[in-house]
């Protein structure tokens, strides 16, 4: 196998045997002295690329759905619903008149117009506010009630 390399002084091409590689010679056309190169390593031919036929599946019935639609969330199923989930707060501080106690009056009063049906929840909750009159901290208890309408 011959080594094709070009002077490096006046790049005129050259073509030494394989074996000469390393020596030095005489360039014909300059007439400088220069040292063949060691021949260039050529890498092995890259494997054939492997053609690949894909063939899409057909069903003659529906396929399952691998990947399932997420639940609509509570706010977007309440507004599609024709019964529509509410809540209803009601608070302890609010039922006080003139000094009289009307929490369970209130609550039976509301319960009863919403009908026991349509109940969904009823929750107790306990909260803290800052009385505005004498600006200290109060517990007070309130209801929340879930319910369909």
């Amino acid at each position: 196998m011959d080594l094709v390399f070009k002077c490096p002084n006046c790049e005129q091409e050259l073509e030494v045997d394989a074996s000469g590689a390393g020596t030095e010679i005489e360039c014909p056309s300059c007439q400088q002295t220069i040292t063949v190169p060691a021949p260039v390593p050529v890498p092995p031919p890259a494997p054939p690329k492997e053609e690949k036929h894909f063939a899409v599946p057909h069903h003659s019935t529906p396929t399952e759905t691998l990947i399932k639609k997420a639940a609509p969330p509570l706010e977007v199923a309440a507004k599609e619903s024709d019964k529509k989930l509410r809540v209803k707060t009601i608070k302890h501080g609010d039922c006080i008149e003139v000094g009289k106690d009307r929490f369970d009056d209130v609550l039976t009063e509301f319960l009863a117009k919403v009908g026991e049906s349509n109940i969904v929840s009823i929750t107790p909750v306990a909260y803290s506010h800052t009385d505005i009159n004498t600006r200290q901290l109060c517990t007070d208890f309130a209801v929340m009630v879930v319910f369909k309408g």
